[in-house]
């Protein structure tokens, strides 16, 4: 018998509903066809709720929290999934970047979401978002942070971040929230995996004005182009497009600074910023 697929909870709700699900169900001894005949429904849709590819309905996801004596936990997960679905495009983001073997990233606007703290992040959300209960903020917010663990798995994925200068400028969340986030990003960059440089006002002009761009690459398979604007992404396959993108890409990064002044650059931002904590009021 072929062994499990391995689950990566951090890829999405749904990934994580999975994960709980696969736990429950081989604590409690069974085959995916015996807790299919429980509920009653055909062991193979039990098989795609654990890969998070569906999403059960909510009388199966009840029956099953009951069956596998979750305590309720698994019909709170459903709530998150159907509260907060991910639009197309940011599920086919999430899955490219569990899978990627390196991610390019140009950022116009705030820090890459897989070096966001908590602080910044409830921020960028709560003025992006403005309609979300703090609720709802918090939740997208622990979903994010949970996304972090891409760059500490095992054999993870090189990160390289070029962040454009008002990335690093802006006082997102205020000079506490921004400075702790600087520092961050800046712990962040020591790792061998994560690699941040900073495009900075005196460059001018650039090639990717038009909004923040991501490039994967993957160990067996043709690299992809992820597009990000305020409120919309679009994962492009073509390959006569994504090597334009990744030419673009290219001058973006030797425009900007080497990672050595790039961290210099961030050090000064954080300095004039004080030395306030991102804990106090601001």
């Amino acid at each position: 018998m072929p062994a499990p697929k391995e689950l990566d909870p951090s890829v999405s709700l749904e990934a994580l509903y999975g994960a709980k699900l696969r736990k429950l169900r081989v604590r409690a001894g069974w085959t995916q066809r015996e807790l299919g005949d429980q509920v009653p429904i055909a062991h193979s849709r039990i098989a795609q709720y654990e890969l998070g590819k569906e999403v059960p309905t909510e009388t199966v996801s009840g029956r099953l929290d009951k069956l596998l004596g979750a305590d309720g936990d698994l019909h709170d997960l459903w709530q998150h999934i159907k509260r907060f679905p991910f639009p197309d495009s940011m599920r086919k983001h999430l899955e490219c970047e569990a899978k990627a073997t390196a991610i390019h990233k140009y950022l116009a606007h705030c820090v890459p979401g897989l070096l966001q703290t908590e602080a910044y992040a409830r921020e960028v959300m709560r003025v992006g978002q403005p309609w979300c209960t703090p609720e709802e903020i918090e939740e997208k917010v622990a979903a994010r942070l949970a996304r972090n663990s891409v760059l500490t798995k095992e054999d993870p994925p090189l990160l390289w971040s070029v962040l454009d200068e008002a990335v690093v400028r802006r006082p997102i969340g205020g000079p506490a929230v921004m400075r702790e986030q600087l520092v961050y990003v800046l712990e962040a960059s020591t790792a061998p995996n994560v690699e941040v440089q900073v495009l900075p006002f005196a460059a001018g002009a650039h090639s990717v004005l038009g909004g923040s761009l991501t490039l994967f690459s993957f160990d067996n398979a043709p690299t992809l182009a992820y597009l990000e604007g305020d409120s919309t992404g679009q994962l492009v396959r073509d390959r006569k497009t994504v090597a334009r993108y990744s030419h673009r890409y290219d001058l973006v990064h030797a425009a900007a600074l080497s990672p050595a002044a790039s961290a210099r650059l961030i050090e000064k931002a954080i300095e004039e910023l004080g030395t306030c904590k991102a804990s106090e009021s601001t």
